[in-house]
């Protein structure tokens, strides 16, 4: 037998529900199995399907695919889903994850405005994963801009680097709406890495989530990288495909992506002797 000579690393790819808005979170599953994804990560917000374990159970079942992480519910749009309590609703996300079956939790920063609960963000998070095997994962944001002016929206602040946190989230659509240097951000988490959001930017103050290889980022350095540490987080597909102008022409971009991901995600084994 051929021995190997590409390392794949033991990280699943999975696709966001979120990729497929304004289609439901039932349709994500559906397109996550046609294509060949690992698995889904679960945006939870206004869909009712998002935030209803056991519908979300039934899926994963009838698609036989699973769900590896779950995104909690911390959106402008999504700061009443399950509770007004920002809290409650981390709370409400680690049991949603525990009882699928997902190994991670995404949340974002807090927003400046609360208050009570920026403060408290990073101690919180600290006890909340000491009380649980499911990673938090806190996702790397950026600084809102309007024309000349920029508003820092997020405390601690956007970057979560700055903090000391137990796993990270890095969303590249998201190092390019902050214009930062995302091998550098990544180096900056090194191995508390745990989560991957794969997208594209070009840096527009838009959160632009491209297809990965459409804009400017390091999408594949970062794939060869993960695979050549042998990565064992999850590695998922978040791209705005709203502009879709057909089901077919989503699902393009969406098996576009994979492919371009699986391509990525292997390094090539070195020849004894060389």
């Amino acid at each position: 037998m051929a021995e190997p000579v590409v390392r794949i690393p033991d990280a699943k790819v999975a696709l966001s529900t979120a990729s497929v808005y304004p289609e439901s979170t039932a349709t994500a599953f559906e397109i996550a199995a046609r294509l060949g994804y690992d698995g889904v990560e679960v945006m939870v917000w206004n869909d009712p399907v998002s935030q209803d374990i056991e519908g979300l159970r039934r899926l994963s079942d009838h698609h036989r695919i699973p769900i590896l992480a779950v995104h909690a519910p911390c959106l402008l749009i999504t700061q009443r889903v399950w509770s007004s309590d920002p809290w409650v609703r981390l709370q409400r996300a680690r049991s949603a994850a525990e009882r699928l079956g997902a190994t991670t939790v995404v949340v974002h920063p807090p927003f400046r405005w609360q208050r009570q609960y920026a403060r408290d963000f990073v101690s919180g998070i600290w006890r909340m994963a000491d009380e649980t095997d499911v990673r938090f994962a806190v996702e790397n944001m950026y600084p809102w801009r309007y024309r000349d002016r920029e508003m820092l929206a997020y405390a601690p602040g956007w970057d979560p680097t700055d903090e000391d946190y137990r796993h990270f989230t890095i969303d590249l659509s998201h190092t390019a709406t902050a214009r930062t240097d995302t091998m550098a951000m990544i180096g900056r988490m090194g191995d508390r890495l745990g989560h991957v959001h794969l997208a594209d930017g070009k840096g527009s103050a838009k959160d632009e989530h491209l297809v990965p290889g459409r804009g400017d980022q390091p999408c594949a350095e970062l794939l060869e990288g993960l695979a050549g540490s042998g990565f064992d987080g999850h590695v998922v597909i978040e791209v705005n495909t709203r502009r879709a102008m057909s089901n077919a022409e989503r699902e393009a971009d969406l098996a576009e992506a994979l492919a371009f991901t699986r391509l990525h995600l292997a390094s090539p084994l070195r020849v004894k002797g060389q």
